[in-house]
């Protein structure tokens, strides 16, 4: 406010002629506006920096599936969202071709996900480029006591699944939002720190967050998301701890070429580690396979032809026999079953296609398993991998990450309908309650998974068979297990 202000009150008083109760009420206001510049300018607010509803920190796929379904609501279309993401492809326009050589970065999506993606508009681009859906999936394990096959059929849909990769499911949600009418700014760079603004009805921002990025520019934003990873700068600048534990474990993925197409994903469990043989169309497929940190750093390192002799290996007989297309191999230890144990040809087990050429470089993860205490704080929430991660041997990560996304977009929508404050901590409590027992659920599940089949011990290696044979014979049981494989069911069991 300019330093002789209170002349200009003094001159007001003197030489106006409206009612005294009209100039007092004009001096209160000018008292309140200067007020507010002070408190603006002791916290720190300034007109020139910018304000959005939404800072989205991650411009990855789960980070940019909450953008593209603000986007495609009608009650959230209009908010005004920051995404923080320092990936160049983010402001990148060139378009990926089909015959572009396959990523081995690539994603598993379920049926429930591609709903999702249909919904928001983001489907059609991925149906445009390499994909493959599949309609069956066969597991076992070396031992050659039992295997499962599902069939899409059991649920009486179409398919189990569609294999994409990263960059096909990235850039059709990054088209989606670009070509929205959507109040949207990319920040190409990184988040530095965060900090709350006080609440304060006198406030020109409110209460909002203020957030420093790495460019030396600032923001501030009514919700911050962070959409950051594993190892989120918004998770650490929030003092969200995390619960977790390493697997020893490290996961090799490639692309890999076949002779034959394939409608089929298969995965056997090895003495350290699943396999996974995952089809993305044009006789490409995908390996993910799990083994302990010395194995994964010689098979990394070995010729091509010596580690596609070892992926047919791991695919075919090594470590043990084929299982038979019987109740327990046929084992007359088990004869004493009376259950029905006919099979139609589509549930014999079979061998998988065989491995002849490898179509990409080979990469290693480290594997872990880390769940955060909590998803939201007032004007923080967290989604994806910055609230959860998971072993890969059910490829169930993502779609976790686009559940989380989907869902916050929703919850957000409902505060927008009713005008509550969209960073209030009463509101995004809503999405946790929602998430965090589901994401749990299929975390236990998978660790389950994963400590059951890291042990090679005679009688567990039996009750493992048991529960093979289970999925395999038992029809209700299949039918639960692949629902919610799939994401009809947000519980494996009652619901």
């Amino acid at each position: 406010m300019h330093p002789n202000w209170h002349i200009g009150l003094y001159v007001l008083v003197q030489g106006s002629s409206y009612p005294v109760q009209t100039v007092i009420n004009l001096i209160f206001l000018l008292l309140s506006a200067h007020a507010d510049m002070e408190l603006a300018h002791k916290h720190g607010y300034h007109n020139d920096v910018p304000m959005h509803d939404i800072a989205i920190v991650g411009g990855g796929m789960v980070g940019m599936a909450l953008a593209c379904s603000l986007a495609s609501m009608p009650l959230t279309k209009q908010l005004n969202v920051a995404i923080i993401d320092s990936n160049p492809a983010l402001l990148n326009e060139n378009s990926i071709k089909k015959e572009d050589p396959p990523d081995p970065r690539v994603s598993t999506v379920t049926p429930a996900t591609i709903a999702l993606f249909k919904d928001v508009g983001a489907w059609k681009y991925v149906e445009k480029h390499r994909h493959a859906y599949f309609d069956k999936m066969q597991v076992w394990d070396y031992t050659g006591l039992g295997y499962t096959r599902y069939n899409a059929r059991d649920i009486n849909k179409e398919v189990l699944g569609c294999v994409v990769e990263n960059k096909v499911l990235h850039r059709s949600l990054l088209s989606c939002i670009q070509n929205a009418a959507f109040q949207q700014k990319i920040y190409s760079c990184r988040l530095s720190s965060m900090t709350l603004q006080p609440s304060s009805s006198s406030s020109p921002r409110g209460s909002s967050a203020k957030l420093e990025l790495s460019d030396g520019n600032s923001l501030y934003a009514k919700l911050v998301v962070g959409a950051d990873g594993s190892k989120s700068r918004v998770k650490e600048l929030a003092g969200i701890s995390t619960t977790g534990w390493k697997y020893s474990q490290n996961a090799i993925i490639c692309t890999v070429e076949h002779m034959e197409e394939s409608r089929c994903a298969w995965q056997r469990f090895l003495p350290n580690g699943p396999i996974a043989l995952l089809p993305i169309g044009d006789r490409f497929s995908n390996i993910v396979w799990t083994m302990n940190p010395e194995e994964s750093s010689d098979r990394k390192s070995m010729s091509e032809v010596d580690f596609l002799k070892e992926v047919n290996r791991a695919l075919d007989n090594g470590y043990g026999p084929h299982p038979k297309s019987q109740l327990f191999g046929g084992s007359a230890a088990f004869s004493w079953l009376t259950i029905d144990k006919s099979l139609s040809a589509n549930d014999c087990f079979e061998i998988p296609p065989k491995v002849t050429k490898l179509a990409s470089d080979r990469m290693v993860f480290p594997l872990s398993l880390k769940h955060a205490n909590s998803y939201a704080l007032k004007r923080t929430v967290l989604i994806g991998d910055a609230a959860h991660t998971v072993h890969p041997l059910a490829g169930q990560g993502v779609n976790m990450g686009f559940g989380d996304a989907f869902c916050l977009a929703k919850v957000i929508a409902e505060g927008v309908a009713v005008g509550s404050d969209i960073g209030e901590v009463s509101l995004l409590r809503r999405y946790e309650s929602e998430r965090k027992p589901a994401n749990m659920t299929m975390m236990a599940i998978l660790d389950g998974f994963q400590k059951a089949y890291s042990v090679d011990f005679g009688p567990l290696n039996v009750l493992r068979a048991a529960a093979f044979q289970g999925a395999q014979y038992i029809s209700p049981l299949k039918r639960t297990i692949i629902s919610y494989a799939s994401g009809e069911q947000r519980f494996p069991l009652f619901s």
